[in-house]
């Protein structure tokens, strides 16, 4: 079973499909009067370039590459060949649907084969994937993708446990309830123990 390569993303400060900042800022204008407020009052004057700047924090992922993070690798491991295992990496994402953020953590864990990457490259992985427009089962398999293609580890494991506020502020308002997603592959998904053993770990 071959994992979904991440879906290329083509964004650019050249790329004559994005907006200028100056179109970006009368857009949420747009929004604030649509909404029933006057862009103009005092209050709100400078919101539209407080999202705009936000936006660009917050939407920092199309600017990055996993690739490059994954590529600088290490092959002197001295025999070591049990999962390594970053937990409670923080996730902070927009939903595609309804622009919300859900948050929460991700777990991830491979197996390594002849290549291992500095832990904080996984970590930076999940950052770039989770500040981009996407669903969290999406979040999942891209995290999952971007190991497998780097790194031909012989098996990768991923959790996100996640809030959406989709859910919680609007729709149905049911709190306190999270999204939990997985993916393993190699022998992460061929052995049921060390799946377990996974799991058990990432619960702490």
């Amino acid at each position: 079973m071959s994992v979904t390569p991440a879906k290329p993303v083509l964004v650019s400060d050249e790329n004559p499909k994005r907006p200028s900042r100056e179109q970006a800022l009368e857009a949420v204008r747009t929004l604030i009067a649509w909404a029933g407020d006057d862009p103009e009052r005092p209050g709100l004057v400078d919101t539209p370039k407080r999202v705009v700047d936000a936006y660009g924090e917050w939407f920092d992922g199309y600017d990055a590459d996993a690739a490059r993070e994954l590529s600088r690798t290490f092959e002197d491991v001295q025999g070591y060949d049990d999962m390594v295992i970053l937990r409670e990496i923080e996730v902070e994402s927009h939903c595609e649907h309804h622009l919300a953020p859900f948050l929460g953590k991700a777990y991830v864990a491979y197996l390594p084969g002849e290549k291992v990457v500095g832990i904080s490259k996984l970590a930076r992985v999940v950052e770039i994937f989770a500040r981009r427009l996407q669903n969290q089962e999406t979040l999942t398999n891209d995290i999952v993708a971007a190991i497998e293609s780097h790194l031909q580890p012989r098996g990768v494991a991923v959790m996100i446990d996640a809030a959406h506020q989709c859910m919680t502020t609007r729709g149905v308002h049911h709190r306190h309830v999270s999204t939990v997603t997985t993916r393993f592959t190699g022998a992460f998904r061929d052995d049921p123990a060390l799946t377990e053993r996974f799991l058990k770990l990432a619960k702490g």
